[in-house]
């Protein structure tokens, strides 16, 4: 099953990537495939410790709107029946000023499999300073699928140690009405190297409070996360 989930994940992908080529022959058409030793979301692991298939789609047209697809194995304890998530974005990103740019989007967050019990909706936005820090935020009146609503925010910033290799490190608060669970935090710290054209090797150090390890039993807390990307 584990292994179905998987391949879902990558045809998705490619069914995506061609749909948006021929829907629109104006739109820069660009994707990812990752293989990663978990898939951790907000601090919170989503694949049980099991190791990850991701892969997305990006179509932007030249107004800065543009639609992408990316999908993840996962696996939740108790067993919810989802096998695989995919995310369907829609949004706008751009420059506002010489040195800021912002992008807009509407998450649909979709777990086949669950007689959509799981899918959730999310509203962010991000605004980026030089490439070198990001504020996002974003919302949603359903958030987690818990039927109460959600906030999170999350500050970062990047450091480039030479050509080829960058540090990334994000504090992220999730702020969560008090009938569904605390408001926890988390913080990550990656190392990124690109080890070819169009191939990164990234590390990344997570850790959370105690209320997200109550929020997500098992899934939450310390743990590193090792992944693989290539870009097309």
């Amino acid at each position: 099953m584990k292994w179905q989930a998987m391949g879902s994940v990558g045809m998705a992908g490619v069914m995506a990537m061609n749909l948006v080529a021929v829907g629109d022959a104006k739109a820069d058409v660009t994707g990812t495939l990752a293989l990663a030793s978990g898939y951790i979301w907000r601090g919170s692991s989503q694949t049980g410790e099991e190791a990850a298939v991701q892969a997305g789609v990006r179509a932007t047209h030249g107004s800065g709107l543009y639609a992408s697809l990316w999908g993840s194995n996962v696996s939740f304890e108790p067993d919810s029946g989802a096998r695989s998530e995919f995310d369907a974005v829609l949004g706008w990103s751009g420059e506002l000023a010489p040195d800021w740019s912002l992008d807009a989007n509407a998450t649909r967050y979709l777990y086949p499999g669950t007689g959509r019990a799981l899918d959730w909706t999310e509203l962010s936005a991000t605004a980026t300073f030089k490439q070198r820090a990001w504020l996002q935020l974003a919302h949603s009146r359903d958030a987690l699928a818990g039927g109460h609503p959600g906030t999170y925010a999350q500050i970062g910033m990047r450091l480039p140690l030479s050509d080829a290799t960058r540090l990334e490190a994000a504090y992220g608060h999730y702020r969560l009405a008090s009938a569904q669970a605390a408001d926890y935090q988390h913080v990550q710290l990656s190392v990124i190297h690109a080890i070819a054209p169009k191939w990164e090797l990234r590390a990344t150090g997570h850790a959370t409070d105690n209320a997200a390890r109550q929020l997500f039993p098992g899934n939450a807390g310390t743990r590193l996360e090792v992944a693989l990307q290539a870009s097309f």
